[in-house]
């Protein structure tokens, strides 16, 4: 059963939709741009069967704040100050296109706080062609200031995330969606190669695979996180 769940984290309050057992192993969610944390309840569930999953709105989407300040080192901020306040250690995090650059900002920065990463179909942060993104008709459940703030970003990257991909101490696996995603494959490949140890599979359903092939991504995920994982001693 899904609960449901709002936490102050310094200015803004980020909402989170949780799955699993209070005291599995905790593993974090960060959805793309422009969705929230209901788009994962495709594998949630079977994640959830050993693992404590948090799925974040991250700000300026669903349920959580949309203060007007937005950046990709702001949600990586906002994630930390999520840890921190429920007062977990390390973690398993999962980040999809633009909640992957997040994760792996976080997985840079805070080597100590990432345990296994899996970026699903992330570009690797280098300058790409700039184009001008067009409000959708009616009512959005994310804000659209944050659209061109966080566009920019990915655009023209920080130099500095690319070189620092070669500090991501966490076992990572990185998915590629295959030719018919709109993300550079040969990017994510080389995304996969800049993270030491980091292994690189294909699930050539396209950019969306956690939609599109939710029990070979569950799969997948699951069987990557349980390695070399040492089963409890019972006494």
């Amino acid at each position: 059963m899904v609960e449901q769940r709002i936490v102050d984290v310094g200015e803004v309050r980020l909402a989170c939709r949780m799955w699993g057992a209070p005291d599995a192993p905790p593993l974090m969610l960060l959805h793309a741009m422009g969705e929230n944390a209901a788009d994962w309840e495709a594998v949630a569930p079977a994640l959830g069967r050993s693992r404590r999953v948090y799925a974040l709105d991250l700000r300026g989407h669903g349920r959580s704040d949309w203060p007007g300040d937005y950046s990709l080192e702001l949600m990586q901020a906002d994630v930390l100050g999520f840890l921190d306040a429920l007062a977990l250690g390390s973690v398993d995090l999962i980040g999809h296109s633009m909640g992957g650059v997040v994760a792996y900002l976080l997985a840079q920065d805070c080597p100590q706080r990432v345990t296994r990463l899996v970026l699903e179909d992330v570009p690797v942060p280098r300058p790409r062609e700039r184009t001008t993104p067009t409000r959708p008709d009616g009512a959005l459940t994310f804000d659209w200031e944050m659209v061109p703030a966080v566009r920019r970003q990915i655009d023209t990257p920080d130099p500095r995330w690319l070189q620092r991909l070669s500090r991501i101490s966490a076992k990572t696996l990185v998915i590629a969606g295959g030719p018919h995603s709109h993300v550079s494959q040969d990017g994510v490949a080389e995304l996969a190669r800049r993270i030491p140890g980091a292994r690189a599979v294909t699930i050539a359903v396209g950019h969306l695979i956690h939609h599109a092939a939710p029990e070979a991504f569950a799969e997948t995920v699951s069987a990557f996180l349980e390695e070399h994982v040492r089963p409890a001693v019972r006494s």
